[in-house]
């Protein structure tokens, strides 16, 4: 493969990374200038080269302005982002490919990572009833994708606590609901996932906003906040990612066990199928 050709293992996002790197170094640009043209530190241009930072449209801006390259880095940094995904959502995504462990609240629906292609498309259609048939396939693969992490050779811990709710909402009908109650019991089984159950007879949980945290083997931690259609928040502030760590240790304190999570959805699965 020559040098200049798109490389098919790359994501959109590392796609651009690798597109503005290769600029960087013809035009003579160290890291430290390129840093100065955009605006940012040394610090973040070698975080997003590295992959330890998704770049930021303001980088992409710099970068244009930078190489004199119009509006290139920003539209292929637009398309990149809004690939499979929210533009709002898409940063989280790049995050979640190299997470070491990945703690996850859901509050009402599964985490879309463990979701069924029938759960995916049933929940995405509720988000988006207008959208096309064509579109919301798309956005059913992007979310499907996301489970590819787990299928590396070191995949990240996944740890999941599901408020006992996720169980009774009806998404999609009951035979879609127990196709998902069964891709639970089947990951909870593996070596990488560790499902709990909030029951609701642990009464008010500490939040009822869904939440993400994500730590890596470089850089700071992180947590996603769940918004529903209306978008997600991204934070790394380190107080505000505590919180959220002391948060999900009380939820996991307050949980059933693994078994009797297993066990629990066990139950409701019966409820489904008979």
């Amino acid at each position: 493969m020559a040098e200049d050709e798109p490389r098919a293992d790359l994501t959109p996002v590392q796609s651009f990374v690798a597109d503005v790197q290769q600029v960087r170094l013809a035009r003579n640009f160290t890291l430290k200038s390129l840093g100065i043209a955009t605006g940012y530190s040394e610090s973040y241009v070698c975080k997003v080269e590295t992959g330890v930072m998704v770049p930021s449209e303001k980088f992409a801006v710099g970068c244009d302005r930078a190489f004199g390259t119009g509006t290139l880095f920003v539209r292929q940094l637009r398309r990149a982002l809004a690939s499979d995904h929210p533009s709002w959502f898409a940063p989280y995504v790049q995050l979640e490919l190299r997470a070491t462990d990945i703690l996850d609240y859901s509050a009402m629906y599964v985490m879309g990572m463990l979701q069924t292609e029938g759960y995916a498309r049933a929940t995405l259609r509720a988000y988006h009833p207008r959208d096309e048939q064509s579109v919301l396939e798309n956005r059913v693969a992007g979310r499907i994708r996301r489970y590819e992490v787990m299928e590396k050779a070191d995949p990240p811990l996944l740890w999941v606590v599901l408020h006992e709710a996720c169980l009774h909402t009806m998404v999609g009908g009951r035979e879609v609901m127990a196709a998902q109650l069964e891709r639970l019991v089947a990951e909870a089984a593996g070596p990488h996932v560790t499902l709990q159950v909030l029951p609701f007879s642990a009464g008010a949980p500490i939040t009822g906003t869904a939440f993400t945290v994500l730590t890596f083997s470089e850089g700071p931690s992180v947590v996603h906040t769940e918004g529903g259609p209306l978008g997600g928040r991204l934070n790394e502030d380190p107080k505000t990612v505590a919180n959220a760590q002391q948060f999900y240790h009380r939820l996991q304190a307050d949980a059933l066990s693994p078994d009797a999570s297993v066990a629990r959805i066990k139950s409701m699965l019966k409820e489904y199928t008979e």
